[in-house]
């Protein structure tokens, strides 16, 4: 095959993969070209771009699925190649295909390879056929509801309904009864005709403790195939992955190897090219081992999780994907490859997970990660950006990689309290309070974990709202002391006693009446004194009473005590507006 050298590449796509596509590109050299709806003409993409061409409106049916003007765009900035990030149109095997057509390298696998795997019946047939391992089920054409009654009760309850052409959990269904299954097969096939205009639904055996368990595959145009290890994306939230981490613990090598080498028979089994993930279902209800994993599904792109892959095996998978897509050889070969320690991945969103989860839009008033060694930040927004309700709220994935699981797992926790965010709520603090359970951190977990333990981990720390109540009260008080402070040094009476800051007042103690509201609609009536040292304040609230004293340090963090524990915290202010931002938690607050 003739070795064709890219020069300039179309990024189909926007935000956070768009950046992290352009960052590969900088470094290589190749020009990059973004298109962008009305929503994204300010976003990051577009900005770091060397070009920019815009596609059309906000809502992404309309501009970034929109096929013709992706392709116009290309031929208009004179692109050699499209990638199609993850998303969109990256596993749309037309669009491959159309690409081909016009003369322009997809930066992916070939339409063939996508369309081999887009329906989960076909695909675990082509799997059974190369020798993959695939979970007990019915993927027959007969739709008779008699028939896949009697394939349930032979394969034995409980048991998955799933629509073939499904994703996301849509058109699924699990039934733990007989009796159960005509009612779950209705609703299942109504909503894959719903969502994908397609009701043939295929049965499966439901695996009670499943892990879920990936391996990252790569092929190129010579024949050949190598798998960079595995990834574990147990963690998930109505089927979305939440937590990634490399490699899987607990991962028997022999298992490890009966897994890659599944995932390279089935790449070679549709000529696959380029970056693509197996996903195994891992029954772990006996511990890992070599006979208990099933084929899934197959992402015939790059994944979002894959810069932990990246940081176990040092490799760049956006640069591979190029250098395939080029015609060139997978840069290394299968004994080349090796594990280097343990990296994990979280998402960092814009929802609220005490309302299950739901997401939220506006401005990012304040976006601050303190850096670290051995971590990677990738988002497509900074600070003053707009989330869109148009698309994904992700604001961003944190990294990290450390020799151990447990270090790197250490590393990710103190990466989150070093994160700050206001203006919109997050999952920052859902995040720590998952890594910090106790299963999670005995890699004691399965796909469940998330839903049986949700309680715990969306609760809020024992009087967190009145801590970060008095951290605003400080901040408050460090801002007037500041006022105060410059009009003194500003005064010439320096031994006025009404200049100086000891709270003296004539016949009476000194005492303020503050007023705070929540962002809940609370509605806190303070009373604020002078502690008897001078040092500090006191603050009553009701029976309450809390000590308290702060300052800004030279990183403009608070530095506060209340009744004699130290925080500290990050804070946001606008007019009478106060943010309190620490360990994972966004407290706004309105003076």
């Amino acid at each position: 095959m003739d070795i064709k050298n890219i020069s300039k590449i179309l990024i189909a796509n926007r935000g956070e993969i768009a950046c992290r596509v352009i960052d590969t590109c900088e470094r290589l050299g190749i020009q990059t070209v973004a298109v962008y709806s009305d929503a994204d003409a300010d976003a990051q993409h577009v900005e770091r771009a060397d070009e920019a061409i815009h596609i059309g409106p906000s809502p992404a049916a309309e501009s970034y699925l929109i096929a013709d003007k992706i392709i116009d765009a290309a031929k208009a900035t004179g692109a050699d190649a499209i990638h199609p990030g993850y998303g969109f149109l990256s596993e749309n095997a037309e669009f491959a295909d159309r690409c081909d057509q016009e003369g322009l390298i997809f930066i992916g696998p070939k339409g063939k390879s996508i369309r081999a795997m887009g329906l989960k019946g076909t695909a675990k047939k082509l799997m059974v056929d190369a020798g993959v391992p695939v979970v007990p089920g019915y993927h027959g054409e007969d739709q008779d509801p008699a028939v896949l009654k009697k394939a349930a009760d032979d394969i034995g309850y409980p048991v998955l309904i799933k629509a073939v052409a499904g994703g996301g959990g849509k058109g699924m269904r699990k039934v733990m009864k007989a009796e159960d299954f005509a009612e779950a097969l209705e609703a299942a096939k109504r909503e894959g005709a719903n969502s994908f205009g397609n009701d043939v639904v295929l049965i499966e055996k439901f695996i009670e403790k499943p892990r879920h368990i990936e391996i990252q595959v790569f092929g190129d145009s010579h024949g050949d195939a190598v798998y960079l290890f595995e990834r574990d994306c147990s963690l998930q939230r109505r089927h979305q992955k939440v937590v990634e981490e490399a490699p899987a613990p607990g991962m028997p090598e022999d298992m490890r190897q009966a897994m890659g080498d599944a995932a390279v028979r089935a790449a070679k089994a549709i000529d696959y090219q380029g970056a693509g993930t197996i996903e195994f279902i891992v029954d772990a209800s006996n511990g890992l081992n070599p006979k208990g994993f099933y084929f899934m599904e197959m992402n015939t792109r790059l994944q979002v999780e894959h810069p932990v892959t990246e940081m176990i095996t040092d490799t760049d998978l956006v640069e591979w994907q190029i250098r395939v897509a080029e015609g060139h050889p997978i840069p290394k070969k299968q004994d080349e490859l090796s594990i280097e320690g343990h990296s994990f991945e979280v998402r960092l969103y814009a929802e609220d997970p005490a309302k299950n989860f739901m997401p939220q839009t506006g401005r990012l008033d304040y976006f601050h990660v303190e850096k670290q060694d051995n971590m990677r930040l990738e988002s497509g927004v900074i600070e003053g950006d707009e989330i869109s309700v148009f698309y994904d709220p992700m604001i961003a994935k944190l990294v990290t990689h450390g020799a151990t699981r447990d270090e790197a797992l250490t590393r990710m926790i103190d990466v989150i309290r070093g994160t700050y965010v206001a203006g919109l709520k997050t999952n920052l603090n859902f995040l720590i309070n998952t890594l910090k359970h106790s299963a999670f951190q005995d890699a004691d977990f399965d796909t469940n974990f998330i839903d049986q333990n949700i309680d715990t981990l969306v609760a809020d720390e024992d009087d967190g709202l009145m801590v970060d109540m008095m951290l605003a009260v400080s901040v408050r008080q460090a801002m007037v002391m500041e006022d105060a402070m410059e009009q003194f040094d500003q005064s010439s009476e320096p031994n006025n006693p009404f200049n100086t800051m000891d709270g003296w007042r004539l016949n009476v103690d000194y005492q303020e009446p503050l007023t705070l509201l929540d962002e809940a609609g609370g509605k806190y009536e303070l009373a604020l004194f002078n502690d008897e040292d001078g040092v500090g304040y006191v603050v009553k609230n009701g029976d309450e009473t809390y000590y308290m004293n702060g300052y800004f340090d030279h990183e403009d963090a608070l530095i506060a005590q209340v009744n004699g524990r130290l925080y500290k915290a990050h804070v946001w202010q606008d007019d009478n507006h106060i943010t309190i931002m620490r360990d994972g938690r966004t407290a706004p607050f309105t003076l």
